[in-house]
């Protein structure tokens, strides 16, 4: 390169090593804007695009649900110099993909760094939900004891876990939850070989048996057209009488009133969500019925994924400059 590559980041980049940052910075130029909401973010684009433009780059940080999506309005100012988007989500729904392909902009995505911290919270919503432990704190934060509920909670163990997206997070999960003495099967779009199969210990099965023979139903396959609402009514019911439903994938994956509705009905005992429709503004219903589970979409939220998240992304942006092509690009230019 003749001259350094611009690169705008929405945000510091957490946690990277020091040695690390100073390699990037030394080949490429780092420009820092502080994004705020979503208005607020689109003016601070726009002005640093012309007081310190052009950007060749940019890196989408964490904290990115206050101002996405990421599209024309907010990111065309950057054009036609933009070259590459580099994510620190593992998903890219919320990703114009049409608009930046027409313009030749790499979008990327991270592949590794959020997967086991995912699968971490995926067994914890798991363990949480068949034996209830949210409840129990409760009472002894109010002074109760567990005396006061008769019937024990459930076990993990022998119980059929059906995981929905065999990707790198269900492979994790697959694997943590059988530490509990779980069995687990799965239904992904394509099967997984039989030698993998073999070595995590799972077995396949369609959609529609996986939903009437598990226990567990986790859903941790990513937002995309064909998946947006496949868990609904009809899924729901052919689901087992007193289920427990996962879901860390994306609030839009899983219908929202046909889930309302089975826990209502008490179809679904308890499910255990990290993802909801229109985050962070959810359905009050979630925040106060005892039969959820909930937390603030905490899948990517630990030091760790979020310096593995950068390095991703920063190793993406010097595929693109310094070999040709980005480590994990989502469209084809």
């Amino acid at each position: 390169m003749a001259a350094k590559a611009k690169v705008l980041s929405f945000g510091p980049l957490h946690y990277v090593d020091p040695e690390k940052l100073e390699q990037f910075t030394s080949t490429f130029d780092l420009h820092i804007i502080e994004p705020t909401d979503r208005p607020g973010t689109v003016a601070l684009v726009a002005e640093a695009a012309k007081t310190s433009g052009p950007f060749d780059a940019a890196i989408i940080g964490m904290g990115n649900g206050r101002y996405e999506l990421f599209n024309e309005e907010l990111l065309g100012p950057l054009l036609p110099s933009l070259k590459i988007v580099a994510c620190v989500n593992a998903g890219y729904s919320e990703f114009d993909l049409e608009w930046f392909t027409k313009n030749k902009v790499y979008v990327t995505n991270t592949l590794y760094a959020v997967a086991e911290p995912t699968a971490d919270i995926t067994v914890m919503l798991i363990l949480n939900t068949l034996r209830d432990f949210s409840k129990f704190e409760k009472l002894v934060k109010t002074g109760s004891w567990r005396s006061v509920v008769k019937v024990p909670p459930t076990d993990p163990h022998g119980l059929l876990l059906g995981i929905v997206g065999m990707g790198k997070i269900g492979k994790h999960v697959a694997k943590k939850s059988q530490a509990f003495g779980m069995k687990v099967q799965y239904y992904n779009r394509n099967q997984i070989p039989a030698e993998e199969e073999k070595s995590l210990d799972v077995t396949y099965a369609s959609l529609q048996d996986l939903l009437k023979t598990s226990d567990v139903v986790c859903v941790n396959c990513p937002l995309s057209e064909s998946t947006k609402g496949m868990i609904g009514e009809a899924e729901i019911a052919m689901m087992k009488d007193g289920v427990f439903l996962i879901n860390t994938g994306r609030g839009l994956i899983i219908d929202e009133k046909a889930l309302i509705q089975g826990i209502w009905s008490g179809k679904i005992a308890r499910a255990g969500l990290d993802v909801f429709d229109n985050e962070p503004n959810i359905n009050p219903f979630f925040r106060e019925n005892e039969k959820c589970i909930v937390q603030p979409h905490l899948g990517s939220f630990t030091n760790r994924a979020w310096k593995d998240a950068y390095f991703e992304c920063m190793a993406n942006i010097e595929g693109y400059f310094l070999k040709g092509k980005p480590i994990s690009p989502v469209n084809t230019i």
